[in-house]
C-alpha cells in the first residue's frame, strides 16, 4: 500500500499538469520527426536542421557534406577517435524528417567501411566514421556554406574514379551494431525517444537478434525484464508470452494487430522487437493490462543488398536463406526486398521433426517526396509429423525422459499456414501535418491430429484420448490517422487522431475418439489411427471492434512533457454453433493514460504515468445478464538513465497492476459466474542497454514480481498466477576484437535464470527454477559472418511453463548448438 500511495501521489502531479498547462519561456523544442520544421522556426530555436547528406569519393578519401538551410547557424564540429571510429558530435543540429532515421554509407571508400549520422538526442547529431584498420583523420573545409568535412583513410589510396558521387541508405532499419536503441513508435503510434515517454519501453534491435541467433520471436525477448514464456506449439513459431503477471496471447506487427497464440510469426523477416510495459488499450483496444510485443520487420533498401546463409546443428538441423534487396528503378522510387529460408530439424523428443518454410516479399513506393506506399506479403508454413509434444510431472515431482514421446506418432501430425498481407500509405500535407492509412490481414489455417493425455495412474499409465481437427484464425485491420504539430504560446503539442477496426474470425472443429493407454515404462507406439471418431464440437466466433482514440505529445517546457490521450471502443462478439442458438453481445469501453517527464538534466529522465487497459469477457451470469469488460489499472513510475557519453542506458521501474472484473463462480449457482474476481501485479524491473568499453556490448535485465488472486469465489487469496516467476534474471554479453589480424573475432556469453513458479491458479504443483547458459563463438569481417552458438551450454533439464495441469508442460530443449554462415554481396 505504501508503493500503491507513492504511485497515486505522482500521478496525482501528472493530472494537475493536464488541467494547468504552464507556459514556459520559449526554449530549444524538440523535433518530433513528422514533418519538416520551416528554418524559421528552427532558426529561431537556435537549432540548425541538415536536411541532406552526401558522400562524395576523393582521391584521398571522400568528403562529407551537411547540407543546411540557407541562413542557418554554422554547424560547430566536436571531433574524437575512438578506437578505429572517429566519432563527430554537432551541437545545436537536428535531421530533417527525409533522413529522421538516419543515414548510412557501407565502403564508401578504400580504407573506410562505414560513415552513419545519426541525431543523438533531440539537439545534436553524432557522426561515426570508421576505418578499416585505423582511425581514419578528419579536416574542415573552409568556405563552404555548408559544413564539409575531408576524410583521410591513412595508408590507402583511392582505387576507383574522383569525384564519384555516392548514395546513402536512409532507413528505419539499424543498419549499425548497437544494443542501446533511442527511440520507438510502440509507445506513441510516433517515432519518439524513448526518454521523452512516461512507460517502459524495451527494444530488442537487430544485432542482438544476430549475436544470440534466436530462432523465435519470444526466444528474442529473453533479454527483456518482465517478460516469460506462456506456452504455444512447442517446437512451431508460436505462443504467448507474460508480461508483469499477464497473460498476453495478442501479437503486433509493424504497430497493426497480428496473430494470435496459434499464428506463426517469422524471425528472418524480423529487424527489432519493441516490447511496450503496461496497458496498452489507448492506442490498440482489447488488451490485458500486461503489455504487448511488437515486431518491426524488414523493409525495402534504396543501395542494393544481397545475402545467402546457411544453417547447421545438432539433431539435423538445416536452415539455407536468402535476403535480397534494392531499387528496381534507376531513381530508386520503387524498393523491393525478398527474405526466404527454409528450416528442417528433429525433435529432442524420439519421432518428431519439423519443417518450417518462409517466403516474404516487400515493395516500397515513393511517391514524390510527400508521399509513401508499401506493400508486403509473408507466407509461413510449419509442418509437424508428428509434432513434439507435451510433458508431465510424476508424483514424486520428477520429470520422464527427456525424449519420451506422450502420443502416437504414426496418427499425429499438425500443419500451420499463416499467410500475411497488407499496405502503409503517408502522405505529407506540410512541415507539420500528415496523413496515414494502414491495412494488415493475417490469416491462419491449421489442420493437426494429436493424443491429449486425460490422466497418468501410479506413475506408469497415461490414460489417452485422440482427437483431429481444423481450425482457423482470420484477422483483418485497418485504420487512418492524422499526425500534427502546432503551438500554443511557448508550449508545442504533436497530436494523433485516429480510427480503426478490427474483424477477427475464428473457426474450431474437433473430432474425438479413444484410443489405448500407453504404458511409460515399456511404451508400445504401434498404434492404429482409430475408427470411430465422433464430433466433439463446431463453433465459429466472430468479433468485431471500432475504435477511435486522440494523443498529444506536449512539451511544457526543454525538460518537462507530458503524454495524454484516451481511447473508445465499441466490440461485438458473435458465436455460431451448429444446433445451438446464436449468442450476440455487444460492449463498450474507454481506456485513457496519463503521464508526466522531467528530464533534469540531459542524461536522467524521471516519469510517471497512469493508464488503463479492457478485454471483452464472453458469458452471461445468472440472471441472463452479459458480463462486462475485465478492466486493467496501472500507476508506474520509473527512471531512465544514459551513462559513458549516452553510450549504455538503463530503465528502473516500478508498477501496480490491478485488474477487476474477473469471473468467480457464483455461490448461488456454481454453474455460473460472477465478475467479483480480482488479480494484482506489483513489482520492479531494471533493463540494461548498450556498450561499455569499444567492442564490449550487454544486455541485462532483472524483474521482481509479485503476481496474486487478491479476491476470488474458489481459488484461495494469495494464490501466486499460473508461470509467473517472483524472480527472473538475464545477461547477455559479447566482445569483439577491435584491432589486428584477429579483428572481427568475437565471444558472446549469457546466463537466464527463471525463478520457482506455480503451475495452475490453485498453486497445486510448482515448475522449478532454472539456470540457462548460452555461448557464442563469431568471426565478422567485411562481408563474411561466421558464427558458433551454444544454447543450454551445460544441459540443464527444466520446464519452461505450464499449459495448466501437471500432464500439459513444456520441456526445455537440451544442449543446442549451431553454426551459421554468411555472405553479403
Amino acid at each position: 500500500m505504501k508503493l500503491l500511495s507513492v504511485l497515486l501521489s505522482v500521478a496525482g502531479v501528472s493530472s494537475l499538469a493536464w488541467v494547468c498547462p504552464v507556459f514556459a519561456e520559449t526554449g530549444r523544442q524538440e523535433d518530433r520527426k513528422i514533418g519538416r520544421f520551416a528554418a524559421a522556426d528552427l532558426i529561431a530555436q537556435g537549432v540548425t536542421r541538415v536536411t541532406g547528406v552526401e558522400v562524395i569519393q576523393t582521391e584521398s578519401g571522400l568528403e562529407l557534406v551537411l547540407e543546411t538551410v540557407a541562413g542557418s547557424e554554422r554547424l560547430v564540429p566536436l571531433i574524437v577517435p575512438e578506437g578505429n571510429d572517429l566519432v563527430i558530435d554537432v551541437l545545436d543540429a537536428t535531421l530533417a524528417f527525409s533522413i529522421r532515421n538516419g543515414v548510412t554509407e557501407l565502403n564508401p571508400a578504400p580504407g573506410i567501411s562505414r560513415v552513419s549520422v545519426n541525431e543523438a538526442d533531440e539537439n545534436s547529431i553524432q557522426v561515426r566514421i570508421t576505418g578499416e584498420n585505423q582511425t581514419p583523420r578528419a579536416e574542415i573545409v573552409t568556405g563552404r556554406e555548408n559544413l564539409v568535412l575531408s576524410i583521410t583513410p591513412d595508408g590507402t589510396t583511392a582505387e576507383e574514379a574522383p569525384d564519384e558521387e555516392i548514395e546513402v541508405i536512409a532507413t528505419g532499419e539499424a543498419e549499425d551494431d548497437d544494443y542501446d536503441v533511442d527511440r520507438a513508435t510502440t509507445a506513441t503510434r510516433t517515432v519518439t525517444p524513448l526518454r521523452d515517454i512516461p512507460q517502459s519501453i524495451q527494444v530488442v534491435p537487430q544485432q542482438v537478434i544476430k549475436d544470440r541467433n534466436t530462432e523465435t520471436i519470444i526466444e528474442s525477448t529473453e533479454t527483456v525484464s518482465g517478460v516469460v514464456y506462456n506456452g504455444g506449439f512447442a517446437d512451431a513459431p508460436t505462443g504467448s508470452v507474460i508480461i508483469r503477471g499477464f497473460s498476453q496471447a495478442q501479437q503486433f506487427r509493424n504497430g497493426f494487430r497480428d496473430t494470435d497464440r496459434a499464428g506463426l510469426s517469422a524471425i528472418g523477416t524480423t529487424d527489432r522487437v519493441e516490447i511496450l510495459k503496461g496497458p496498452g488499450s489507448v492506442l490498440f483496444g482489447n488488451l490485458e493490462p500486461g503489455g504487448i510485443i511488437n515486431v518491426v520487420t524488414k523493409q525495402p533498401l534504396r543501395e542494393p543488398f544481397y545475402e545467402l546463409s546457411f544453417e547447421a546443428g545438432n539433431r539435423s538441423f538445416f536452415q539455407p536463406g536468402v535476403d535480397l534487396s534494392g531499387p528496381l528503378t534507376e531513381d530508386k522510387s520503387v524498393l523491393y526486398r525478398l527474405i526466404a529460408n527454409y528450416q528442417t530439424s528433429d525433435s529432442f523428443q524420439e519421432f518428431a521433426e519439423s519443417d518450417i518454410t518462409t517466403v516474404a516479399p516487400s515493395l516500397a513506393f515513393n511517391i514524390g517526396e510527400e508521399t509513401k506506399l508499401s506493400l508486403n506479403y509473408e507466407y509461413i508454413n510449419y509442418d509437424g509429423d508428428p509434432p513434439e509434444d507435451y510433458s508431465f510431472l510424476l508424483s514424486d515431482g520428477s520429470k520422464p525422459s527427456r525424449d519420451f514421446y506422450l502420443g502416437y506418432p504414426d496418427f499425429s501430425f499438425r500443419d500451420f499456414t499463416t499467410q500475411k498481407f497488407g499496405y502503409t500509405f503517408s502522405h505529407e500535407f506540410s512541415d507539420r501535418w500528415q496523413l496515414r492509412n494502414n491495412f494488415s490481414a493475417a490469416i491462419t489455417d491449421t489442420e493437426e491430429a494429436f493424443i491429449e493425455p486425460l490422466a497418468l495412474t501410479d506413475d506408469s499409465v497415461l490414460e489417452l484420448g485422440a482427437a483431429e481437427g481444423e481450425f482457423t484464425n482470420d484477422n483483418y485491420y485497418g485504420n487512418i490517422d492524422v499526425l500534427g504539430e502546432f503551438n500554443t504560446g511557448a508550449v508545442s503539442h504533436q497530436v494523433l487522431f485516429g480510427f480503426d477496426v478490427n474483424r477477427l474470425e475464428n473457426g474450431f472443429a474437433r473430432d474425438t475418439a479413444a484410443v489405448p493407454n500407453l504404458n511409460i515404462q515399456n511404451p508400445n507406439y504401434d498404434v492404429p489411427r482409430p475408427d470411430n471418431f465422433a464430433l466433439a464440437f463446431d463453433n465459429d466466433d466472430f468479433v468485431t471492434s471500432y475504435g477511435i482514440y486522440l494523443q498529444d505529445q506536449v512539451d511544457l517546457l526543454d525538460n518537462v512533457k507530458l503524454l495524454v490521450g484516451g481511447r473508445f471502443d465499441w466490440i461485438s462478439l458473435r458465436t455460431e454453433e451448429e444446433g445451438v442458438e446464436i449468442d450476440d453481445q455487444d460492449d463498450s469501453a474507454f481506456s485513457p493514460r496519463v503521464g508526466l517527464v522531467y528530464q533534469p538534466s540531459e542524461q536522467v529522465a524521471l516519469y510517471t504515468s497512469f493508464s488503463r487497459s479492457f478485454v471483452q469477457e464472453a458469458g452471461f451470469s445468472l440472471d441472463g445478464e452479459t458480463f462486462e469488460p475485465t478492466r486493467g489499472t496501472q500507476y508506474e513510475i520509473g527512471v531512465k538513465t544514459d551513462f559513458l557519453e549516452d553510450k549504455l542506458s538503463t530503465t528502473l521501474a516500478a508498477y501496480y497492476i490491478e485488474k477487476t472484473n474477473v469471473t468467480t463462480p457464483d455461490p448461488i449457482d456454481p454453474d455460473f459466474s460472477i465478475q467479483t474476481g480480482e488479480q494484482r501485479s506489483q513489482g520492479i524491473e531494471l533493463d540494461i542497454n548498450g556498450e561499455i568499453l569499444p567492442g564490449w556490448k550487454v544486455t541485462a535485465a532483472y524483474s521482481l514480481t509479485d503476481a496474486e488472486v487478491t479476491e476470488d469465489n474458489s481459488i484461495p487469496e494469495g494464490n501466486r498466477l499460473t508461470n509467473v516467476p517472483e524472480n527472473q534474471a538475464s545477461i547477455w554479453t559479447t566482445y569483439e576484437l577491435q584491432k589486428g589480424s584477429l579483428k572481427g573475432l568475437g565471444f558472446g556469453l549469457g546466463l537466464f535464470y527463471i525463478g520457482e513458479r506455480e503451475g495452475d491458479l490453485d498453486n497445486s504443483f510448482q515448475l522449478d527454477d532454472y539456470l540457462r547458459t548460452d555461448a557464442a563463438l563469431y568471426y565478422r569481417r567485411d562481408r563474411l559472418n561466421a558464427a558458433i552458438n551454444f544454447r543450454n551450454l551445460f544441459d540443464a533439464d527444466y520446464f519452461r511453463a505450464s499449459d495448466g495441469g501437471e500432464l500439459f508442460l513444456f520441456r526445455g530443449e537440451p544442449f543446442t548448438v549451431v553454426g551459421s554462415v554468411s555472405w553479403e554481396f
